[in-house]
């Protein structure tokens, strides 16, 4: 039989839904749930989505967006700084240090114009596949 997978990518959302193994053992195929962990891909593709709406809100150092989403979402920390940096090289954040009492100087970061349309683009994005997403459940809002 074989392994399938299903990704759907909508501009820098990635979404999997359950992928299913068939296996032949002791002559009787079996159809199981692979263990892709899909919640961490869905979490993952959404991300960068989070992020953004955290510092549409305002700027902020990475570690409080690390421990907001991890509050929120349950993303580890380390996720966060590559995402951070790649964010940065798009142009769609800014930076500036600031001095701490308590250890090192902060990186804070900010959105810049093409964040917060990237925000807007993301948003409605997210929306609308959700929303697909619900019909197709047959959930209701």
């Amino acid at each position: 039989m074989g392994y399938t997978r299903y990704l759907v990518i909508l501009c820098t959302l990635q979404y999997t839904v359950p992928c299913y193994i068939s296996s032949l053992e002791s002559g009787v195929v079996k159809e199981e749930m692979a263990d892709s962990s899909n919640q961490v891909q869905l979490k993952k593709g959404a991300l960068e989505l989070c992020v953004l709406a955290l510092l549409a809100r305002g700027e902020s150092y990475a570690y409080e967006i690390a421990s907001t989403l991890s509050a929120g979402v349950g993303m580890g920390e380390g996720t966060i700084y590559p995402l951070m940096r790649r964010m940065q090289d798009d142009g769609l954040v800014d930076t500036r240090l600031e001095e701490s009492n308590s250890g090192p100087p902060r990186k804070y970061y900010r959105l810049t114009a093409a964040g917060r349309t990237a925000f807007t683009a993301q948003k409605r994005e997210w929306r609308s596949f959700s929303d697909a997403v619900d019909r197709l459940l047959g959930d209701s809002k």
